[in-house]
């Protein structure tokens, strides 16, 4: 483990103290100071930017300086003394600084600003035209691989950062807008009526970014299986040749064999999620599911509104149309009529009889034979009176059946034993089998397939393994053929 995650952060103090709120003005005052160029700053200038705002009014000079110092501490700021107007001495005791933000606490700052802009909501989008990118990028490496490595090293480390600045953003916004697709308020928002307006441009979006993704990512998958490995070695190493050649007043923090293995490992997690990893499921895929889910959970929803708006309007022109027939009556009599073809009858009783004598969908229930039904009484206690009845010693059948079984079993074995040929069952070569054959070498077949080593045991002891050939073969029977890939069945000591 690298010991520089273990150690305090001092330069994120100034967000937690008493004072943060008079450190962090500062701060984003000097940030926002550096976005636009200018470095270094001094403490009149911060001052009188400070002083603009209510709660600064009481604020003084002499507080800003220890703030000034205080943030140098923590290392926020590097403080310059300023030596070039100096005309006295004691100009120069006074020691005059100009004041930079540093690294550190440009970074935290723009992670808060980006923090502040995304609200309490997952922001991101689905963007089609990142995966062309990604391709397109993916494309000049390859042919940087296959011309031999002509192209000059910044060339290289350019199709490098361009590669993985678009695979971090898909990543990136592709998981917060799902995330904001399965978030609390989204459920909360579907269910409203005003997400009809809305539900076309959703599903068009998420259906024209399965689009795109399913058409790029066949190309993009393809170029990762063709690319050689030892060409991306080749590549990276050029990479990280052309980066440590920047100068820089400070060495490395990393070797040229640990920068090499670090771009590795990142080159990795780009295959991995696109062609997955030791058989298990792309990250590819997932984002594919779980937009084609977001898309039937959009759907589903629209299609429970419209029911419901339907359900209520229909009912409500049935209701009044029925409570006008209603009034027109003269008499209850006629009314308890209507009520009766209408609504039916309010008190039904079921008659329940034994399992239907056909399966004659279209027989009418007068066509059928009486039948009788035997009531029990509604106690709580009550108990079928049973007869006492003998003991039947049915050793002798269970014998019979058990002689019957193991004859049957050998049988099998034996059929089994004549498929083998040169210690395999290949299944493309067998002739007519019998039904019972080919169930037993179908369910080796599926229960091998279930397993990562495709192996398992037989009822008869066997050992067995599946192996998968190319191409597709017919399986003749006596109750049909079928047609499956094309398996052999390896017997195992």
């Amino acid at each position: 483990m690298d010991t520089s995650w273990l150690k305090p952060i001092t330069e994120a103090k100034y967000l937690v103290v008493d004072n943060a709120y008079r450190y962090r003005a500062i701060l984003r005052y000097f940030y926002t100071q550096h976005e636009r160029m200018r470095q270094y700053l001094f403490s009149e200038e911060v001052y009188a930017f400070l002083k603009q705002f209510d709660e600064f009014q009481s604020y003084t000079e002499e507080e800003l300086q220890q703030d000034l110092e205080q943030l140098v501490k923590w290392k926020n700021l590097i403080a310059r003394q300023e030596t070039d107007h100096i005309r006295t001495i004691d100009e120069f005791k006074k020691k005059r600084f100009r004041y930079q933000c540093s690294p550190y606490t440009v970074e935290i700052e723009r992670m808060i600003r980006a923090l502040e802009q995304l609200g309490e909501t997952f922001g991101g989008s689905l963007e089609k035209t990142r995966f062309d990118r990604l391709y397109a990028s993916l494309v000049r490496m390859e042919s940087i691989i296959h011309d031999g490595f002509s192209e000059k090293r910044e060339e290289m480390n350019q199709v490098w950062e361009e590669t993985f600045d678009y695979f971090k953003k898909i990543i990136q916004n592709s998981a917060d807008y799902i995330a904001y697709l399965n978030g609390e308020n989204m459920e909360e928002r579907m269910m409203s009526d005003s997400f009809l307006v809305y539900k076309e441009q959703f599903t068009t979006y998420l259906r024209d970014f399965i689009v795109a993704l399913q058409k790029t990512s066949m190309q993009i998958e393809k170029l990762l299986e063709d690319l050689p490995e030892d060409g991306i070695r080749r590549f990276i190493e050029e990479v990280v040749a052309y980066q440590l050649a920047i100068p820089r007043f400070e060495g490395a923090i990393l070797s040229r064999e640990q920068l090499v293995e670090e771009k590795l490992d990142t080159w990795r997690s780009l295959n991995e999620w696109f062609l997955g990893r030791n058989g298990h499921e792309s990250e590819l895929s997932f984002l594919q599911k779980q937009t084609n889910e977001a898309i039937r959970r959009m759907t589903r929803v629209v299609q429970r509104l419209g029911e419901r708006h339907h359900h209520f309007r229909s009912r409500k022109k049935d209701y009044l149309h029925l409570a006008k027939w209603f009034s027109s009556l003269e008499t209850i009599e006629e009314a308890h009529k209507l009520s009766a073809v209408v609504f039916g009858c309010f008190h039904t009783k079921h008659i329940v009889a034994e399992n239907d004598a056909t399966e004659n969908m279209y027989r009418d229930i007068w066509e059928e034979q009486p039948a009788e039904w035997l009531v029990k009484p509604r106690v709580r206690h009550y108990r079928e009176k049973r007869k006492p009845e003998a003991m039947v010693d049915r050793r002798r059948e269970k014998e019979e059946t058990m002689v019957a079984y193991l004859a049957a079993k050998q049988k099998e074995e034996e059929e089994l034993a004549q498929l083998i040929n040169d210690g395999k069952i290949v299944l493309q070569e067998l002739p007519v089998v019998a039904s019972h054959i080919r169930k037993t070498l179908l369910g080796w077949i599926a229960k091998a397939m279930g397993r990562e080593d495709r192996m398992v045991q037989t009822e008869n002891g066997w050992k067995v393994k599946v192996v998968q050939r190319e191409g597709t073969i017919t399986l003749k029977a006596e109750d049909g053929t079928l047609m499956m890939p094309n398996y052999e069945i390896h017997l195992l000591d």
